[in-house]
Parts: C-alpha cells; structure tokens; sequence
C-alpha cells in the first residue's frame, strides 16, 4: 500500500470477505500495492465479517456473495449497511455503517437485485481489471455507485423493461405466495375458492413467464411487485 502524502486524506479502510483463502490472498497481495487503500482485516464468513466490522471499523467491505456455510454475502451486506449484527447491537463503534462494495463471479439479475436491495453501493465482477477495482473502493468510499459494465448495461435494461400487468387480485395472491403459503391457505387468507387460487396462478405464471411458484416469487422480487 503507498503511504499518503503528508497532509493528504487518509487510506480508505477495507475489509475484504471471501471464503476462498486463495482469492482472498490474491485480493491482498493486489490490494497493497494499491495507493490510497488499506487492508484492516479479512473475513470467510458472513458472522466474521460482522464481527470485524464491530470491532475494526472500516470505510469499505469488499463482499463477495457465495460464502459456503452461514448468512450469504447478501444478509451480510443488509446487516452491514443497516448497522445491525444478529444481535440487533450496532455493526461498528462509530455509529455509520460500512459501504459495501461486491466483489463477485455472479451477475445474474437476481444476485444483482438483491444485492443492491440489501444496500450494496457497488457491484463488481471478478474479471475487471485491477485499475478498476481501485477506483470502484474508492467511489465507494464516498457512497458512489460503481458498477461493472455488463452489471450497469443488466440494471439499465431492466429498467427499461416493462413490468407484467398484475391484477389487485393477482399482486394479492402473489403476495400470499411469496410467504410460502399454500393454495389452501391462500384462498382461506383471501376469502376466495382454491379453485379461484390455482386461475389467478395459472394467469400469473403466463405473465411472468415462470412454471414454478418459486420462479413467480423470484420474478416478482426482481421487478419488484411485491410491496
């Protein structure tokens, strides 16, 4: 790592988060070489990082989203960005949050929904170039976005892309659907026949373009047409 100038602004503190140790090496040995940025701790698990990041304190946690056993780099991103472990005590002794920037091999737009739902500042794919990853920590340091371009070009087009007519009624039983409830119960939650259940999920299937219940939730959450 180089050494700020005298006077000039402080090291952006990073926490990485990989459970691969050979990447997680590798995510070091460049990191120091980078100006400007400091590696205070790493982490293989989503329960270490939290507990590093209570007790280190750092600008940015470098996150990448499958962690093997324990809480997913997405449920660490959310309790890293709302300030809360899973003890509901603050993540960090300062009383701010980390930004988290993803670092992944993942650009599918689920990952990508839910990580920026979960409050991920920045997304970044595995490929870029180092010079890349440098400016994407210190953007989000700063609470900039930074995104991988194949990741900004899913964003935008998802954007763009119009979302399927729901009925009140269907956007109902959706909901009920994404609890994890069955027809029988759906149609006791909403006073309607089972029968009418299974109609409405027919036609809400079609226009989503899914045949599983789980794809009509996954959809739903991507386009967010769920409340």
């Amino acid at each position: 790592m180089t050494e700020p100038a005298a006077g000039g602004p402080a090291p952006v503190r990073i926490l990485v988060c990989d459970d691969h140790v050979v990447v997680r090496a590798g995510l070091l040995a460049l990191l120091d070489s980078a100006p400007g940025i400091e590696v205070v701790g790493e982490a293989g698990t989503g329960e270490e990082a939290l507990a590093l990041a209570a007790r280190l304190a750092p600008d940015v946690v470098l996150m990448d989203l499958q962690l093997g056993a324990g809480i997913d780099g997405v449920e660490t991103t959310r309790r890293l960005t709302t300030g809360t472990a899973t003890t509901g005590a603050p993540t960090t002794g300062t009383g701010r949050a980390p930004h988290v920037l993803v670092l992944t091999t993942y650009d599918t737009d689920a990952d990508i929904t839910r990580a920026i739902e979960a409050g991920a500042t920045g997304y970044l794919l595995k490929a870029e170039r180092p010079e890349e990853l440098f400016a994407a920590i210190h953007a989000a340091a700063q609470g900039r976005t930074a995104l991988s371009g194949p990741v900004a070009g899913r964003v935008m087009a998802n954007l763009r892309k119009p979302r399927p007519a729901l009925t009140d009624r269907e956007r109902d039983i959706l909901a009920q659907l994404a609890t994890g409830l069955g027809n029988r119960e759906i149609a006791r939650a909403l006073f309607i026949s089972e029968a009418t259940v299974k109609t409405h999920l027919r036609r809400i299937y079609d226009k989503l373009g899914v045949d599983t219940r789980a794809g009509a939730v996954a959809v739903a959450k991507e386009q967010r047409l769920l409340p």
